[in-house]
């Protein structure tokens, strides 16, 4: 009987996955709104009263992003203050909305990526995860490996979509 032979291990391509990139941990938003007089109009010595009160522990380990959904002119250093006291607590503090968020979060675990490493490589991008990865992280990854892939190519190992060919 003939030994099976793993063609896609044999083949020397370099198999990376975003999910891998997700970075852990429960996403929440605070609103400044709920501070504001009317939910109009901050007033600066009973916004950081209030600051100042707030339970603060609920966001104990948890990424942040600091929004206001009222139509209200908010100073920035209001979200300055906010961030302030969130910091202790929170894993993470973002002035974003919750898209912006995950492409922050990828950004930031992409730029640990030494691009060098993948020098003459044949890459396939995996295409399916159970973790949300934002189109972006695809495109940003794809323009950091560019310069230095032999081959780019998206999907799974065994069924690919090419997408890159360095002329060398």
């Amino acid at each position: 009987m003939d030994e099976i032979v793993n063609k896609v291990a044999a083949s020397g391509i370099v198999s990376i996955d975003l999910e891998e990139y997700y970075t852990e941990g429960e996403r929440v938003s605070f609103d400044i709104k709920a501070f504001l007089f009317q939910e109009l109009i901050l007033k600066e010595k009973e916004f950081r009263e209030a600051l100042k009160a707030y339970d603060w522990a609920q966001f104990k380990g948890k990424i942040v992003n600091i929004v206001c959904t009222a139509d209200a002119i908010v100073p920035t250093w209001a979200f300055m203050l906010v961030v302030l006291e969130l910091e202790p607590h929170a894993l993470k503090v973002f002035c974003a909305t919750r898209e912006e968020v995950e492409l922050l979060l990828f950004r930031e675990k992409l730029n640990t990526i030494h691009p060098e490493d993948y020098k003459g490589a044949r890459i396939v991008i995996k295409g399916c995860s159970h973790k949300p990865v934002p189109l972006n992280a695809f495109v940003e990854l794809t323009a950091l490996l560019k310069p230095y892939a032999k081959s780019i190519m998206y999907g799974e190992p065994c069924s690919t979509v090419p997408l890159y060919k360095s002329k060398s």
